[in-house]
């Protein structure tokens, strides 16, 4: 490689070039060093068929740019040049990728067909691999968007289908994607996308292949590999479910020949609850309980009988040892008169005791009762890259942490999963079924500033998101979003809306790049917006910057409305508008606490 100076006029865009296109690329950016100061940074090139002649592999942009300060200043400078070999098609794809994928991060399509054309040219996915400093599997996922049809490409190019749906199609048959085709182009049908389209590519059950009790080299149907995924997925679920159900009866068989009393398979459209059953011994009657999931999942519990059934064995061996039955020395209803005035004077008792009061609230809110129920807040999204960036912030790290501590101080394994339908235990789990009373009994050795922690953590997982409470709290407290979140991919995949788009611009790069760029498609002013948070192309990095949508309190970009937390923050302070009612035994002239500060004494 030698570097030149080369005339403009000798230069032409080489068709291997990964930024290559009709429509001329944005230098609205790059336009005042040029005009400064020149094109300072080479540009690579390759001699081509015209006399003298040079086409570029990379630097389209800074070509237009000088192109266009010429034309204004009527004078033409050279442009500076590292010149390869000619003929080596793979070499110029290969540089022109290189050196621009170190200063514009290309969209998957992009990718796919310079790597496309590299594999075409002799290259192997481990030569790509290590060329651009990729995983092998990296290099094959991209790859694997020329199993889509020509069409979903495209609408994937221009954003009209989430990376989630696409990643699912790469799975897809060719008959399968036309078929997706069709619903969404059918204003009266509904294309599945996200995990709903997973499920309808295998009829229903998406059924990983760890799910397998057999072996599957011998399986005899079709495995989609998902390379976007950590698994392959049984592409017939009835093809599956005969082979699993083999391995099922034949465990079922040695299990009855090992002297269990029964084995009870439990169809996919039951479920075993464990709460309901009690644990029993081979040699007492227990059976064998396999559970069959819809997604292939099989569970095996050994030794159980349901409560009623354990309750009367027991009774029938008290029989069978000559133990006599005793009569109850209490009649039930006895025992409700006993039970009613104990409660009543227990719960008298306890407003002189507000600190046992507290502790008391704290182990309901975790156990839970047949009186008080508290559910988990499922942070649910069917967008897998909404998820991810939820399960990935900082808030989400920092309250895991806090948890942690709290199942620590409480015994439980940090490391353990210890939810049950919402709640860390159930007021009947064990034998005495004393959960609740458990829980009660540690909290009274711990000090108020732990059980006050353990309070806010229980409160974090039962706020419920999108909620005027999560506004109201927010607000309180003063919570800075900068500090827990920060712009990712999710974010900028869901903004879709031109004009937010062009506020944001403004509101991130300024006013004036934002009308200098009002007409730009939406993936050149995203572009514009991550640049300036990056710090990158030579624009101004913007620190802790957060969507109106975002803060405390929130705002709307348009005129329209429509958000959420918005309509939420408006409740909140509705409700902060309307004067507290009297105490009626306040002095005359005595003003109501308001205040978080007056309400917490």
């Amino acid at each position: 490689m030698k570097l030149e100076f080369i005339a403009l006029d000798k230069l032409v865009i080489s068709t291997a070039n990964m930024r290559g296109g009709k429509k001329p690329p944005d230098v609205s950016d790059l336009l005042p060093t040029v005009r400064a100061r020149g094109v300072l940074q080479p540009i690579i090139v390759r001699p081509n068929c015209a006399p003298d002649g040079y086409e570029i592999l990379a630097g389209r942009r800074r070509f237009f740019a000088a192109s266009l300060v010429a034309q204004e200043s009527g004078q033409s400078e050279p442009m500076p040049c590292a010149i390869l070999e000619a003929g080596d098609d793979a070499a110029a794809i290969e540089a022109s990728m290189i050196e621009n994928m170190a200063r514009l991060d290309p969209d998957e399509v992009t990718r796919w067909v310079s790597f496309t054309r590299l594999v075409k040219e002799g290259r192997g996915v481990e030569d790509i691999a290590t060329t651009f400093g990729l995983p092998d599997l990296a290099v094959r996922r991209i790859l694997a968007l020329g199993n889509l049809l020509p069409r979903i490409r495209d609408l994937y190019a221009q954003e009209q289908i989430d990376r989630a749906t696409v990643r699912h199609l790469t799975m897809a048959s060719k008959a399968q994607q036309k078929t997706w085709l069709s619903l969404r182009d059918d204003a009266q049908a509904y294309a599945p996308i996200g995990h709903q389209l997973k499920a309808w590519l295998f009829g229903g059950q998406s059924i990983a292949v760890k799910q397998a009790l057999f072996d599957i080299v011998s399986y005899p149907g079709q495995i989609v590999a998902d390379l976007f995924g950590e698994d392959g997925y049984f592409a017939d679920a009835d093809t599956f479910w005969t082979a699993q159900q083999a391995v099922i009866d034949a465990r079922r068989d040695a299990y009855l020949e090992a002297g269990w009393s029964d084995v009870v398979i439990v169809p996919t459209t039951e479920h075993f609850h464990e709460w309901e059953y009690e644990k029993t011994a081979k040699r007492k009657g227990g059976r064998v309980y396999i559970d069959l999931c819809a997604n292939g999942e099989v569970t095996f519990h050994e030794g159980y009988l349901s409560r009623k059934e354990a309750q009367k064995a027991a009774r029938a061996e008290a029989i069978g040892t000559g133990t006599k039955v005793a009569r109850p020395e209490v009649t039930s209803t006895m025992q409700t008169y006993i039970d009613l005035h104990r409660h009543a004077a227990v719960r008298a008792a306890l407003i002189g005791h507000p600190a046992v009061a507290l502790r008391l609230m704290v182990a309901h809110a975790i156990a839970g009762s047949h009186l008080w129920r508290v559910s988990i807040e499922p942070q649910s999204s069917r967008n897998e890259a909404v998820r991810e960036s939820v399960e990935t912030s900082t808030g989400e790290a920092d309250f895991d942490a806090a948890r942690r501590r709290m199942l620590d101080l409480l015994g439980f394994d940090p490391d353990q999963p210890t939810l049950i339908d919402g709640r860390i235990v159930r007021d009947d789990d064990g034998p005495t079924g004393d959960g609740l009373s458990a829980i009660f009994l540690a909290l009274l050795d711990l000090t108020d500033a732990q059980i006050l922690g353990i309070v806010a953590v229980a409160m974090g997982e039962t706020l419920a998101s999108g909620s005027p409470a999560v506004e109201a709290v927010g607000a309180t407290i003063g919570v800075t979003m900068s500090a827990y979140w920060q712009a990712d991919d999710a974010l900028f995949d869901l903004i879709r809306d031109k004009e937010v788009l062009d506020r944001i611009v403004a509101e991130v790069a300024g006013e004036t790049i934002a009308k200098a760029n009002v007409g730009e498609k939406t993936k050149v002013l995203k572009k514009i917006v991550r640049d300036h948070l990056d710090g990158a192309e030579g624009r101004t990095k913007v620190e802790h910057w957060v969507p109106r949508w975002m803060a405390f309190p929130p705002s709307a970009y348009t005129e329209r409305g429509g958000v959420g937390t918005v309509r939420a923050a408006a409740m909140v302070e509705a409700a902060r508008a309307i004067p507290p009612a009297p105490d009626p035994d306040a002095p005359p002239g005595a003003v109501a606490a308001t205040e978080p500060q007056a309400l917490a004494a």
